[in-house]
């Protein structure tokens, strides 16, 4: 074939070459390559390359800014419950003054966030009742009656709330406006308090702080899925969990064998778990606290007081994964704005450490001169200081998350625990001191 050296041979080469990508792109096949023309001259089209899938992040509606409509107009402040005083201080972010206090009834534990983010609620543990506020103006309303509500979490539709009955060893479903009881489960564990639901938002892992056990539960069947033993569970990381160890029948006072004993850090069937009896492992208990999903829906982390360190839980097994040292007295854990960090309080000693997810350890730690005992809280709208309450020292606490610096020490009642910062970006919240989807 002759070669096509003059210019308008050469358009016509490349007019070929138009037509018949703009044909490929019409009729869905591969694109054509004209005479004279290698296929490393051929563009892919845009559309045939294939889309990398989406990273899924559970966080991902509570960056900075993403304040929901429901919240427009509310000032921002700190609702502080102080346990020991039985009153809520209520903190101006922006100057660090207590502006106001107003009591309640016995033991406040937590002030949750509802569901529909318009109300804050009071878990009055001894006083067996929840306290409204209306975030708009911060002033309590009447209070209602419940039983024992340790902690309080909402169903991720909306239509449920899950009151922690602590000392009575249940679960307790309710209406999530009227508080009216529908269900009650009772727990194969002592002590449950804190717990995250799964990524899709199927089953909530409760922690049991005086058995030493998680509790996955299904709040649709409202069953039992699993129950973790973290009693029998090694630390260090570097060991592997022991399997077959005996686990006590609640109905025959005996001990299991085979395979349903095999506990030591895995899931296993409700009815073979041991209840009612608070086992030691090594000389050592196990007190789980705080539960938090991972960004990427994986892995469950979760606090443990006793052991001084984060359980990693995988979120479909129950199985655990492995053991984070942080700190002496290891209680709360807190999710940063961009998901790349876990905030963990060590109330023993008086230090938060910073585990980063992708690296599953402690990257800094940041203390509190002269000690302290950080407790429960949250993050700042912005998420540059992290709000937490001393819980033996009457204050509550406001580092610099962008260095790790005590900036502030504000004194409140006695016995400040589950300090609410509010308004907090997110579509709705699942509960405790502010978990938000």
């Amino acid at each position: 074939m002759r070669r096509l050296e003059d210019g308008r041979g050469r358009l016509r080469v490349g007019a070929a070459l138009v037509v018949a990508l703009a044909c490929a792109s019409a009729c869905g096949s591969g694109p054509a390559v004209p005479a004279g023309v290698s296929h490393e001259e051929v563009p892919v089209p845009a559309k045939a390359l294939p889309k990398a899938p989406e990273k899924l992040d559970v966080y991902a509606h509570d960056r900075p800014g993403m304040l929901s409509p429901a919240v427009a107009g509310f000032p921002s402040r700190v609702y502080v419950p102080n346990s020991e005083s039985d009153t809520v201080s209520v903190i101006d972010p922006r100057t660090y003054r207590v502006i106001s206090r107003f009591p309640v009834h016995g033991r406040p534990q937590h002030v949750v966030p509802s569901w529909d983010l318009r109300t804050l609620w009071v878990n009055n543990n001894d006083g067996n009742t929840l306290t409204p506020i209306d975030p708009r103006t911060g002033r309590p309303g009447r209070s209602i009656p419940v039983d024992d509500p340790y902690n309080l979490y909402f169903t991720p539709d909306g239509r449920t709330a899950l009151v922690m009955a602590e000392r009575n060893n249940r679960l307790d479903f309710r209406d999530p406006h009227t508080m009216r009881l529908r269900h009650s489960l009772s727990m194969p564990c002592r002590g449950v308090n804190h717990g995250d639901f799964t990524a899709d938002e199927t089953v909530f892992l409760a922690s049991c702080e005086f058995s030493g056990q998680l509790v996955a539960v299904d709040t649709t069947t409202r069953k039992i899925r699993a129950v973790v033993d973290l009693t029998h569970t090694r630390t260090p990381r570097t060991e592997k969990a022991r399997h077959a160890v005996p686990h006590e029948n609640p109905a025959t006072g005996e001990h299991a064998s085979g395979e349903h004993a095999q506990a030591g850090g895995h899931a296993v069937p409700h009815e073979h778990v041991m209840a009612g009896r608070r086992v030691m492992a090594g000389g050592r208990a196990s007190m789980p606290q705080d539960v938090k999903l991972s960004p990427d829906g994986t892995t469950f982390y979760v606090a443990d007081m006793a052991r001084n360190g984060v359980w990693l839980v995988g979120a479909k097994d129950f199985r655990v994964k492995r053991f984070v040292r942080t700190g002496a007295g290891a209680h709360g854990l807190y999710v940063s704005r961009d998901s790349q960090l876990l905030y963990v309080s060590n109330r023993g000693e008086g230090t938060v450490s910073v585990v980063s997810f992708a690296r599953r350890r402690p990257i800094a730690t940041w203390r509190i001169p002269g000690g302290g005992s950080p407790d429960m809280g949250g993050l700042s709208a912005d998420g540059r200081h992290l709000w937490l309450s001393g819980r033996y020292d009457g204050v509550v606490y406001v580092f610099d998350t962008r260095d790790g610096r005590l900036i502030r020490k504000i004194p409140v009642g006695a016995g400040p625990h589950g300090l609410a910062v509010y308004p907090q970006p997110g579509r709705y919240s699942l509960g405790h001191t502010g978990i938000f989807r």
